[in-house]
């Protein structure tokens, strides 16, 4: 099969693609302090890396390894991180900032689990309720349609936190336990 030039391009592309998606993978779950998940995951990709540039090297003076190379390397990219964002690895921190202070914006959140602290601001136009929530990843675009639900004029800022310490919540959100609604936290109780 490695004299077929499309079953070596197909190889080549196929093992970069891996290669790829295993090295972004590894990046992120460094990032997100995953040391030896990372590092298990990093075995792998050398391997695979080692293999395609040598099936490269190898045939060098053709110009469509070298393509099929650099694309399985792109697409690499895209596939690692379409895995990455199935597997939504952390917590992401919502700054909600609601257009009335009135909604009772604090109640149904903490009803469908989410941690929740809110103060009252003062924004350009008057009175406003702040909210800072926490929340798996998993649960982010969830949590973005609940918020749009309640007040589709809310302003909503997020970013990944990066330690995460104290707040009577956090055991509850580290175990995933964010419900649909009332139900579901009175069967908990």
């Amino acid at each position: 099969m490695l004299d077929n030039t499309l079953g070596m391009i197909t190889i080549i592309l196929v093992v970069n693609i891996v290669y790829v998606s295993f090295f972004t993978l590894r990046m992120i779950l460094t990032l997100k302090g995953q040391r030896y998940f990372a590092a298990f995951i990093s075995t792998f990709e050398i391997l695979v890396y080692i293999l395609g540039l040598s099936l490269v090297l190898d045939n060098l003076n053709q110009i469509e390894n070298v393509i099929a190379y650099a694309v399985g390397y792109g697409l690499g990219v895209i596939v690692g991180m379409k895995i990455e964002e199935k597997l939504a690895l952390g917590y992401t921190t919502v700054n909600v900032i609601s257009s009335s202070p009135n909604i009772k914006f604090t109640e149904i959140l903490r009803d469908k689990g989410y941690g929740v602290t809110s103060w009252y601001a003062y924004g350009m136009e008057g009175d406003r309720l702040a909210m800072q929530i926490l929340t798996p990843r998993k649960y982010e675009l969830k949590l973005y349609e609940t918020i749009k639900s309640i007040d589709p004029k809310a302003f909503i800022i997020a970013y990944e936190p990066k330690q995460i310490h104290g707040g009577f919540w956090v055991k509850q959100v580290k175990k995933g336990r964010i419900r649909n609604g009332k139900k579901e936290r009175q069967k908990a109780l």
